[in-house]
């Protein structure tokens, strides 16, 4: 893998690789085009991998809703619950490797929200849908690891807080690859400081309790721990109000810099955004001017004004 690239999961399909119980693919063109210059990505299809083959009898989950067996649409007499378990049992381990993984929405095996579960009588389980046997497993083996569902992806809030954990999760993996030491800890803290207040004031507050206990005790528990909180924390999209608090308190950075008018059209940017009436682009763009000009190196490195490369565009959409 290039060492200039985040290493990423993904479905086979999603990158237009004819691995589809037809012979087709599901070719992502926002992977493709808008996430490749940046994200190495790593295809897999666990179907194929099985030996099922192209093209293939397609397959379902049936049965138990927590325990369901995987077998043919048509032709019942055809289960490949053992092979799909195992393989991803044995798979899903691999995943320590990457920071972030793309599954098909849907799918048997890399459903992550979607897939459909059927009663041995045909009809779609009551219980609501489900992951896939591949996603369950790979979620399961690597519960920090940020997940989505390429359909839900067509979000503009779920696609910005996803990419931004991915390049935050990566960024975390390569400060630990040198050594966990509570020096490196305060300082990535430091960094991700208003990312995790974006998403919530509780995990905000909790991530600096840890943080403060760094140099008393084991420093590898404390890390990890670290890590859990913040990518469990972060797990639901911030919402406008979240990121309507940070804005508020990196203007308070510049209190000193920027009054009157000026200040005053911050404010309305600030308001703006927070009603739903401009998108983040917009006061991100005006605060990040000032704080450019006049904040200190503290707030300049702060992961949330850069959190992924500016080309995205993502926070235009917010």
């Amino acid at each position: 893998m290039s060492e200039s690239k985040i290493p990423v999961g993904i479905s086979a399909c999603l990158l237009g690789q004819e691995v589809r119980y037809n012979g087709g693919h599901k070719r992502s063109l926002f992977c493709i085009r808008d996430l490749a210059p940046y994200f190495e990505f790593k295809p897999y299809c666990p179907e194929v991998a099985i030996g099922m083959g192209i093209p293939r009898p397609t397959i379902r989950l049936q049965g138990d809703f927590d325990q369901p067996q995987v077998v043919g649409s048509d032709d019942q007499t055809l289960n490949v619950t053992e092979p799909m378990r195992e393989y991803s049992a044995k798979t899903a381990p691999e995943m320590t490797a990457y920071s972030g993984f793309i599954f098909m929405k849907n799918s048997p095996s890399c459903g992550l929200y979607s897939t459909k579960v059927y009663t041995d009588k045909g009809y779609v389980h009551q219980q609501g849908k489900r992951a896939g046997i591949f996603a369950e497993a790979v979620v399961a083996a690597n519960p920090n690891l940020p997940v989505e569902e390429e359909g839900r992806l067509n979000d503009p809030v779920l696609r910005e807080s996803f990419i931004a954990r991915v390049f935050v999760y990566h960024e975390i993996k390569t400060q630990a690859q040198t050594g966990k030491t509570p020096g490196k800890l305060v300082a990535l803290h430091s960094r991700l400081k208003y990312f995790s207040m974006a998403y919530s004031q509780t995990l905000y507050k909790k991530l600096g309790q840890l943080v403060a206990t760094a140099g008393n005790g084991d420093i590898e528990a404390l890390w990890d721990e670290y890590v859990t909180e913040l990518m469990q924390g972060t797990r639901k999209a911030p919402n406008h109000r979240g990121h309507s608090n940070v804005l508020y308190h990196l203007l308070g950075y510049v209190n000193d810099e920027v009054t009157g008018s000026l200040r005053q059209e911050l404010v309305e940017a600030i308001e703006e955004y927070r009603n739903h009436q401009v998108p983040l682009a917009v006061p991100m763009k005006l605060i990040g001017h000032y704080l450019e000009h006049y904040a200190s190196d503290y707030i300049k490195q702060q992961f949330y004004l850069r959190p992924y490369p500016k080309e995205l565009g993502l926070r235009n959409a917010l």
